[in-house]
């Protein structure tokens, strides 16, 4: 049986950070934001080339250990064969180790571009089929569902599959990320968590995760009790005690602050007015960022864009 057949074309594929668990929602909740990274794939006559700028390219493999290039040859396996050559080129701007979600997004980013070279491609691997390999490499839907499909996410994974549904965060919502200088492990951070937790606790967050999904959508002004955590955050801090103490005071401010994803990085979600009272709560152990919210998640576009 023939391979697949490929573009000669370039494509460029955007993909947005993403803050995962938003407090309450561990594991499922994922919230799309206006910061990316780019990749551009050609389809070679041979060999592999790995070029990156930014964020990691110091410390990033530029071989088959690359995470967008794995990411990629997974792809094209269940597309039906791979490439003969490939030259790809990555502008990484999603800080790296910090809870944005910048494995997730080379990820998709790999699976997005393999599916764009492929002539055939969507109908070959669709949507849901994109979600769910890319749940199976990263092994949790919630940031690579909101970097597929931006905006808020809920993602769940059933007998047979990742599954995920997308709602329009209300536009009233501004994020502001506070990223620190130094990072936490994904794997170090989970290392912390307990086997077992009080039902009390876990009573809390699952009313907590209700209501973030009406307060993230239409009622803003029910952020702060809705982002109520105990699951996680507490059991964590003693991994990034800067990043807790900074959630600490922020949400004593009345700000709704929460440890984005694993951590350390911190999110902020509140509105106009407030996104302009936070930078002074950064200090010098953070930068602080306003960001938009991402409505389209991965994208393939134009290379002139």
């Amino acid at each position: 049986m023939a391979g697949p057949a490929f573009r000669a074309a370039a494509v460029r594929v955007r993909v947005p950070a993403t803050s995962a668990n938003l407090g309450p929602g561990f594991d499922a909740f994922g919230l799309a934001l206006g910061l990316y990274d780019d990749v551009v794939v050609r389809v070679a006559d041979s060999g592999l080339s790995v070029d990156i700028a930014g964020e990691g390219a110091d410390t990033l493999a530029r071989d088959e250990r690359h995470l967008v290039v794995r990411s990629m040859r997974a792809a094209f396996d269940r597309l039906g064969g791979q490439p003969r050559g490939l030259e790809v080129v990555c502008a990484n701007r999603i800080p790296h180790g910090r809870g944005l979600g910048s494995s997730s997004a080379a990820i998709c980013a790999g699976i997005v571009a393999a599916r764009a070279v492929t002539i055939g491609g969507p109908s070959a691997l669709d949507d849901d089929a994109l979600l769910a390999l890319a749940s199976e490499l990263e092994g949790h839907p919630d940031n690579v569902a909101a970097c597929l499909r931006g905006n808020f996410t809920v993602a769940w994974t059933d007998e047979e599959s990742a599954k995920a549904v997308t709602l329009e965060p209300s536009d009233r919502v501004v994020p502001v990320v506070f990223v620190p200088g130094t990072e936490v492990l994904t794997e170090t951070a989970r290392g912390l968590l307990p086997k077992t937790v009080p039902l009390a606790d876990a009573a809390v967050n699952a009313g907590r995760a209700a209501l973030l999904v009406e307060a993230l959508t239409r009622r803003p002004e029910l952020l702060l009790a809705a982002t109520e955590d105990r699951l996680h955050q507490d059991y964590r801090a003693s991994a990034m005690p800067d990043s807790a103490a900074l959630v600490g005071a922020l949400r004593a401010e009345g700000y709704a602050a929460v440890i984005s994803g694993a951590g350390p990085t911190v999110l902020a979600l509140t509105d106009e007015a407030g996104a302009d009272k936070l930078v002074h709560f950064a200090g010098e152990a953070f930068a602080a960022h306003r960001l938009e919210l991402d409505r389209t998640g991965a994208a393939v576009l134009p290379l002139d864009v």
